[in-house]
């Protein structure tokens, strides 16, 4: 694959990503609590990519006894720890502080990327990274936000950066040891779905399936648009950009979520282009060699 399509790989997957807030506020309604939507993407996705993967790529069903707790490590302290945080850190502070706090994972990802994989941590970077942050603070509009941030809050908040950004170290220690990002997907979902199945309310879930059949089918579109589409364009960028770089251009996702919401207000317009700057300065150029 070239290098040239990596970014936009990220970059579409971070756009679908943004379409998160459609699909949960319909799950809301039906009284469907947060770890149950995490239950639901992941127990619909896990078994969608790796059905898909037995028809079209059996080899990439094949894991290495080794190799499980990459896997395992994903689909616990990434996928279901990060949602866990973040969903929290919503239920006690305001979005636009969560969103904000989610998204100096680009932070974490470059410092244990130059530790662990000799990713070099570089002036454009940084500069990428501050410019998306304060381009993230004028769309999230938290500078007009009033009342005190409770510390768990930035506690939680913190802990879904560092979440989110696990996903990207994990995918790129399952593509050194050869897996693929139909792999890499398939499994981190299904170990996610068996960690967060003791959290859902399986109760709930199946009043919505009986009160609405129809929920059936919108979870598996929910799930393809929001994890197995996405995820795998994700892991598969990565085979091509560097961790540092890839989660700079992701944060595309809230400019996306701002604008399935609502039409962005002109502090947010610049900080859309703020974002987008970031991302070009991201981007793998041609004598990139990550």
């Amino acid at each position: 694959m070239s290098k040239k399509l990596s970014p936009f790989f990220i970059l579409a997957a971070g756009i679908l990503w943004g379409s998160l807030g459609i699909f949960v506020r319909r799950f809301n309604v039906y009284g469907i609590t947060s770890m149950s939507i995490v239950f639901l993407r992941a127990v619909i996705t896990a078994p969608l990519t790796l059905g898909g993967a037995a028809v079209f790529d059996r080899k990439s069903l094949k894991v290495k006894p080794k190799d499980i707790w990459v896997f395992a490590g994903a689909g616990l302290f990434s996928l279901v720890f990060f949602n866990f945080c973040y969903f929290s850190a919503i239920s006690v502070m305001p979005m636009s502080a969560a969103s904000i706090l989610l998204y100096t994972s680009p932070v974490f990802v470059m410092l244990v990327s130059a530790a662990f994989f000799g990713e070099k941590i570089t002036l454009p970077k940084i500069l990428s990274i501050v410019l998306s942050v304060g381009g993230l603070v004028l769309v999230t509009g938290i500078i007009g936000e009033t009342g005190g941030i409770p510390l768990k809050g930035v506690l939680f908040g913190i802990g879904s950066a560092a979440g989110y950004a696990l996903y990207s170290i994990f995918s790129r220690m399952a593509i050194n040891r050869g897996y693929s990002a139909i792999t890499m997907t398939g499994w981190s979902f299904a170990f996610a779905a068996l960690f967060s199945l003791f959290a859902a309310d399986m109760k709930a879930i199946a009043a919505m399936m009986t009160a609405a059949p129809s929920m059936a089918a919108y979870s598996v579109v929910f799930a393809v648009t929001v994890s197995v589409l996405p995820y795998i364009l994700y892991t598969k960028g990565l085979s091509g950009t560097e961790n540092g770089k890839a989660a700079v251009i992701a944060s595309i996702e809230p400019v996306a979520a701002t604008l399935f919401g609502e039409y962005p207000s002109p502090a947010a317009a610049v900080g859309i282009i703020l974002v987008l700057a970031a991302v070009v300065i991201a981007a793998p150029k041609s004598e990139d060699h990550s």
